[in-house]
């Protein structure tokens, strides 16, 4: 059948590849990954089929939560590299005719940033008000209830200007209050200088939190509040999070994008979706892709995310454009949420689903989250909550090049500690093996860039139960295929409610079984996954 590419644009037709710098590739020996480290492996990206790379904070930055507490928008870090190591990334990136997406913190700074150094200086000084600032109560407590993310209240006092200052995070990083003209103004400069760099895009981080409630009203007290988790958990922030107003601050920020040619926009939202796809805007004019985060946060249950597919699909815009993802810096890696046969299952599901798609460094590995010793700890929500096992640090280990001691990240002392299988979940050795994570993932992009089902065709779903999942993906006058996940470590069968599906298995967890003609009931292994090329619709 005749195969016809409709062009898309860059930002949905290919993947998004998270680089952690910190944990991608040291070429400095200081044990931390910098820039020109990611520059070093740029060519393995390539090999991988990655058209975008998406670069998390390398900033001037105290390193309080590590590149997300920023004390100069328009610096590098030392640690990560200069300007010009930056520039060079740009440009290598845009020779391989990839793209790059860099990571913009609008909702708080640094402690130690000039504005915040001015605003804390004197309740008159005149960035004051570029801040949450608010008296105690009569009693001297904090001026509401609200919690920091990291643990405790998310008020500090200010012991010079007699004034609680409001942070979501960590204490050392203050909100910006984006309710203040300036405020936008700067950050919407902040914008610009990347974008004239040749900055392809940014991931907005934590965008659903970037205006509060005018009044500062009490947060209600969460019903479902368990020991385990986070003590942020303890309200639900109804009140200091996803305000109306801020979707006028993201339209904003899109409109500065929309003065560059061909740049795009990632919204960091922790919402359900019904309040999710409203940062697409209106018209569009939102966020290009409000991160959707349901296969990070949802069991790993077939009912349960083919219902979430199903829903999400539906609640979509018109012409919204979807998005998925399994991992990231800030929770647990698949491979550790579901277990190593079931993250080939997951790579599965994760790249014949509609829509673009983001893989975290080192997930096409199956590398799992590392067992910190106490003393290395250094997440500051791992600091903070030691009683919680809520620390990120398990999931930012250093990339696993290679079955060397320091798995070819670094000559030096890695940062964090590697997995103590890293000899077997790195490249070099998965680059061997036919029958590894890591080749399966190079074959299920290029079978996702071959195929116009995959790359922009619809989601028709099959059947699902309480073990697998099935559905269509198909394209005009283009091949269809048929996915058959079983998301279960027993067996299963499959057979579709009404018509016997005919076809060449394309894709299996199970490479011998690959090239077989199958029909009628399909009998799968536990954690086995198949993708099975239709015969032509007669």
């Amino acid at each position: 059948m005749e195969k016809q590419h409709n062009k898309l644009s860059w930002w949905k037709e290919g993947i998004v590849y998270q680089v952690y710098p910190r944990s991608f590739q040291d070429t400095n020996g200081d044990g931390i990954g910098d820039l020109p480290g990611v520059i070093r492996r740029l060519d393995y990206l390539k090999w991988l089929g990655v058209k975008s790379v998406w670069l998390s904070p390398i900033y001037s930055s105290p390193m309080a939560d590590f590149g997300y507490d920023i004390s100069d928008y328009n610096g590098i870090h030392p640690i990560f590299g200069t300007m010009e190591d930056f520039d060079r990334l740009v440009t290598e990136i845009h020779d391989r005719d990839m793209k790059l997406i860099m990571d913009l913190v609008p909702n708080h700074t640094s402690d130690q940033h000039p504005w915040f150094l001015e605003s804390r200086s004197s309740r008159d000084n005149p960035k004051r008000n570029w801040y949450l600032w608010r008296n105690a109560n009569e009693d001297g407590s904090a001026p509401n209830n609200w919690r920091g993310a990291f643990g405790g209240s998310a008020w500090e006092w200010d012991e010079k200007t007699n004034q609680y200052y409001y942070h979501a995070f960590d204490k050392a990083q203050p909100d910006l209050n984006w309710r203040n003209g300036e405020v936008q103004r700067a950050m919407f400069d902040v914008m610009r200088f990347w974008l004239d760099k040749g900055v392809d895009g940014f991931r907005v981080d934590v965008m659903w939190h970037m205006i509060k409630d005018e009044h500062f009203r009490d947060n209600p007290a969460n019903p479902d509040y368990q020991e385990h988790m986070s003590t942020f958990h303890q309200v639900l922030p109804i009140h200091s999070t996803d305000q109306p107003e801020v979707h006028d601050i993201v339209r904003k920020m899109r409109d500065v994008l929309d003065k560059y040619d061909d740049r795009m926009m990632i919204g960091e939202i922790y919402l359900p979706v019904q309040r999710l796809v409203a940062y697409y805007g209106t018209d569009l004019k939102g966020a290009h892709l409000p991160f959707n985060f349901q296969l990070v946060t949802l069991p790993w249950d077939a009912r349960q995310i083919s219902n979430a597919v199903i829903a999400y699909e539906a609640a979509l815009p018109a012409q919204g454009w979807p998005n998925w993802v399994l991992s990231n810096h800030d929770k647990p890696r698949i491979a550790s949420r579901v277990g190593a046969e079931q993250a080939f299952v997951a790579a599965m599901l994760l790249f014949t689903l509609r829509g673009t798609l983001t893989l975290y460094y080192g997930d096409e590995l199956g590398m799992r989250d590392v067992p910190i010793p106490v003393q290395q700890i250094v997440d500051p929500r791992g600091i903070n909550m030691p009683d919680k096992n809520l620390g990120r640090d398990p999931a930012r280990t250093p990339m696993q090049w290679d079955g060397s001691e320091k798995g070819g990240f670094t000559e030096g002392r890695p940062w964090l500690p590697l997995d103590r299988l890293a000899g077997k979940l790195n490249v070099e050795f998965q680059k061997r093996d036919d029958n590894s994570l890591l080749l399966l993932h190079r074959r299920l992009i290029q079978l996702r860039q071959a195929e116009p089902a995959f790359s922009q065709g619809g989601f028709v779903p099959v059947y699902s139960d309480y073990q697998l999942i099935s559905f269509i993906r198909e394209a005009p006058s283009a091949d269809r295929f048929l996915v058959v996940l079983n998301l279960t470590h027993r067996p299963c069968y499959f057979k579709s409610p009404t018509r016997d599906y005919e076809g060449i298995i394309e894709i299996c967890t199970a490479r011998a079984l690959e090239g077989q003609r199958v029909c009628g009931v399909l009998a799968l292994e536990g954690d086995q996954g198949l993708i099975i090329r239709l015969d032509p619709a007669e």
